[in-house]
């Protein structure tokens, strides 16, 4: 049995291109933080790994009539999702500053966790090629 790099990295590359994702999102609210009549928007991380997870083991569902109902939770493609606000503005913007540097922040951590669990992949699949 042939290992692939799908098989061999698992769901780190598609949590790593996550990430990236998320990070322009928020940063994209963050830039818009003052324009009025702005809604701020994420993306739903938790759903799009449900469905790398189901990609990378081969156990997802299909559709296979034209009857058959969508049952993937939204967001879980990538696509945006608005965020329902805490208490939103006069001039209705959406977006809170300090939530979404918050936000932001964490997302960068989780970048840097995921990239270290890309790299120590790769770094085991050097070593098992050296024979080491």
């Amino acid at each position: 049995m042939a290992i692939t790099f799908d098989r061999a990295l698992g769901i780190h590359e598609h949590a790593l291109q996550a990430r990236v994702q998320r990070a322009e999102v928020l940063a994209n609210n963050l830039a818009n933080a003052d324009t009025p009549g702005f809604k701020a928007r994420d993306i739903d991380f938790r759903a799009m790994m449900q469905k790398a997870q189901e990609s990378v083991s081969g156990l997802q569902m299909a559709t296979t009539h034209h009857g058959h109902m969508d049952t993937s939770s939204p967001g879980s493609d990538g696509e945006l999702l608005y965020r329902n606000p805490h208490q939103p503005s006069v001039d209705g913007n959406t977006v809170d500053a300090q939530e979404e540097q918050s936000r932001f922040m964490r997302n960068a951590m989780d970048y840097q966790a995921s990239f270290q669990f890309l790299s120590s992949k790769f770094s085991g699949l050097t070593k098992a090629l050296k024979g080491e």
